[in-house]
């Protein structure tokens, strides 16, 4: 298993770059950057690496309506060249929110993007000349256009391609067609009931030449005696994610939760949310849903946290550091592994 920690990118992303850098040495694996509607991720990938020797660089994740598939593979060509082969480019449909309100894009056929977009990432990656024609036309019928290949020679024929999903039929086309997995509040106990069947069916339409599937997954790491406590700020996270990322009926968290077993509670987080009372929505997330998508306690409680996301398939453990020595937990929690 290996370990990676996700770039906090609301604030200054270079100071924020340069702390998860300094993190290297104490043994962190990878990191991941996010975009939303923020600064874009692949600037701040590229400042990580030069930033970075070893540290492998994730975008989590690049929506696939924002950019043309043929620069998606630009992009990974690019970032994989300048950081020496130490890309991961993590895909996903995002929500319709910041789809159609942000970036101005009909949020449809989400999984046939994706598919789209892995397929033609590929193919330009191996330098072939691409002539394809289904969301998207390379070329163009009727213009100017002709078929092309990438121009300059990728560091690597294939990038790592992983997707971030949640729904059964997007989690069956992650494990048939990626090389990773990124779900999200992801509880390694209520991980099977939720998405055994979907991984499985996919798994067994898998090409074997792409190896298992990789999977991403963590939250909060405090370790001490009084380190319980930390669980409690993943309610911010939790509420707003199930409560605020979708109207009621179109938020895949919300969803999620309810195939937790958090159904009520779920109803109550939205609806308390949507309507402005956003600290009554923290307080109704469930304590145990807290504590289970978190590694935060005395150290013998952390490593069964650790031993409980390994045996639900988890390779690489992605946590957010919590105290005045992330250093430390980053290097004490490495030694686990």
């Amino acid at each position: 298993m290996q370990l990676s920690l996700p770039l906090d990118y609301a604030g200054d992303p270079r100071r924020a770059a340069d702390d998860v850098a300094a993190l290297e040495s104490a043994g962190l694996d990878a990191v991941w950057v996010a975009e939303a509607y923020g600064f874009d991720a692949p600037t701040i990938m590229g400042y990580l690496a030069a930033r970075t020797e070893r540290m492998t660089i994730g975008a989590a994740i690049l929506n696939v309506y924002s950019r043309t598939p043929a620069l998606i593979a630009q992009t990974a060509a690019g970032l994989d060249a300048i950081s020496g082969g130490r890309a991961i480019i993590g895909l996903g449909a995002s929500g319709p929110q910041v789809v159609e309100g942000w970036h101005g894009k009909a949020y449809d056929k989400p999984l046939g993007r994706t598919r789209e977009v892995i397929e033609l990432t590929r193919r330009i990656l191996r330098r072939e000349v691409i002539d394809h024609h289904g969301i998207t036309d390379m070329p163009r019928p009727g213009g100017l256009g002709k078929p092309l290949k990438i121009l300059t020679k990728p560091v690597r024929p294939e990038v790592p391609l992983y997707v971030a999903s949640l729904g059964p039929a997007n989690v069956r086309m992650t494990a048939e067609l990626a090389d990773g997995w990124l779900p999200t509040l992801f509880i390694p106990e209520k991980a099977r009931q939720v998405w055994g069947a979907p991984l499985a069916e996919g798994a067994a339409r898998r090409d074997p030449e792409l190896g298992p599937l990789q999977t991403v997954a963590g939250g909060l790491l405090a370790i001490g005696e009084d380190a319980a406590a930390v669980r409690d700020l993943a309610r911010p996270k939790i509420a707003l994610y199930v409560g605020g990322m979708g109207a009621p009926g179109k938020n895949f968290y919300n969803d999620l939760a309810v195939a937790y077993g958090y159904e009520k509670e779920a109803r109550l987080i939205q609806e308390l949310y949507l309507s402005g009372r956003k600290k009554e929505a923290e307080a109704a997330v469930p304590d145990e849903f807290c504590e289970l998508m978190s590694l935060c306690g005395p150290e013998g409680y952390v490593r069964e946290r650790v031993e409980a996301f390994r045996a639900a398939g988890v390779t690489m453990l992605n946590v957010i550091p919590v105290g005045p020595e992330p250093a430390r937990l980053i290097e004490t929690v490495k030694g686990w592994l």
